[in-house]
């Protein structure tokens, strides 16, 4: 199984490259607020965030689903890991375009 960091990188990589050209994706410290989303993704006049995991098994940290509900009021967040990406990715694209 891949580490979350490769697998994160590797997102980053097709989220800005591939699937959301032009967009600005940033890597959040989660040292600054315990629990944020590792990523913010802005993309046209949007924002999201998502939470990345190695897997859907992975443990959750304290305060993780707490900022994702969050952020989710907000605008778009959603844990993603390698068995769901196509579906998050499919959600977050439709809120992108809406």
């Amino acid at each position: 199984m891949k580490k979350e960091s490769d697998y994160q990188s590797g997102l980053i990589s097709r989220l800005k490259e591939t699937i959301f050209p032009g967009s600005v994706v940033l890597k959040n410290d989660s040292e600054y607020i315990q629990g944020i989303p590792d990523l913010t993704i802005f993309y046209n006049n949007k924002w999201a965030t998502l939470e990345v995991k190695r897997s859907g098994k992975e443990h959750h940290q304290p305060n993780q689903d707490y900022y994702v509900d969050k952020m989710n009021s907000m605008s778009f967040s959603a844990f993603i890991y390698p068995e769901n990406e196509q579906q998050v990715i499919s959600r977050l694209s439709k809120y992108f375009c809406s």
